[in-house]
């Protein structure tokens, strides 16, 4: 992928920096000299690896044990499916009961909902155990990220290059300015970025076969942008 730097100074907020930089002695201690304070970015998409789904099981009873062992019976079978996924990891999610009442606002039965949650840069395994699982659960949502660790090498990346333009502004500022050189007051280091997730109703995952089965679905991923940002203030020196 191609990493894109940005220059803040020039691009971002244009003239808010411009007086930033001419207001700069206001961000930090005056020495008698000036300073100036700017940001630069850097940038980069990287291809989700990381699929999170979350499905429930949800179900009414007249009063709240037979709900729960209902619940508990549902979900403990859904973690005895999962199991035979070792590369997805699976967790019980929220859990809710909350009563139903009638015209006199009298207690005439219980509804409970108990989630269980998915995780794994495994695609197939993931998609297949889904359909296993909407057997008896439905799907409340789907989406997709980038997992920590490939997360953390990039932006390990990024925050390197992001110093790198950082002093290379600082350079070229210098020389706009008609120093001699500068010394850093202080610089921020900051991770961001966007992750677009796709995101699926119930209703629209749940689907069978006419043998009763639910088939697997096809993931498409898509990407997301891992970002690092270094802002901070220079002295000019003369």
């Amino acid at each position: 992928m191609k990493t894109t730097l940005l220059n803040k100074t020039a691009l971002t907020t244009g003239t808010a920096l411009l007086l930033t930089a001419m207001m700069g002695s206001a961000h930090a201690e005056p020495t008698g000299y000036d300073q100036l304070t700017f940001q630069t970015e850097v940038k980069e998409e990287i291809q989700n690896d990381e699929v999170r789904a979350s499905l429930y099981k949800k179900a009414q009873a007249t009063d709240s044990k037979a709900l729960a062992t209902m619940l508990n019976t549902s979900i403990n079978n859904a973690m005895k499916i999962a199991k035979r996924y070792p590369s997805v990891t699976v967790s019980t999610g929220q859990q809710r009961t909350y009563p139903r009442y009638d015209k006199d606002n009298k207690i005439i039965g219980w509804t409970g909902q108990a989630n269980i949650d998915l995780k794994s840069t495994d695609f197939a395994a993931t998609s297949q155990l889904i359909a296993d699982l909407q057997e008896t659960l439905v799907m409340e949502n789907l989406n997709f990220g980038v997992s920590e660790s490939k997360k953390d090498a990039l932006e390990q990346k990024l925050m390197t290059n992001a110093s790198r333009a950082f002093q290379q502004q600082a350079k070229n500022l210098t020389s706009a300015w008609g120093a001699r050189g500068y010394r850093v007051i202080n610089v921020n280091l900051n991770t961001g970025g966007n992750s677009p997730r796709p995101m699926y109703s119930s209703m629209s995952m749940k689907a069978s076969s006419e043998s009763g089965s639910v088939p697997s679905q096809s993931f498409e991923s898509g990407n997301s942008t891992v970002s690092v940002t270094a802002n901070g203030t220079i002295e000019l020196t003369k």
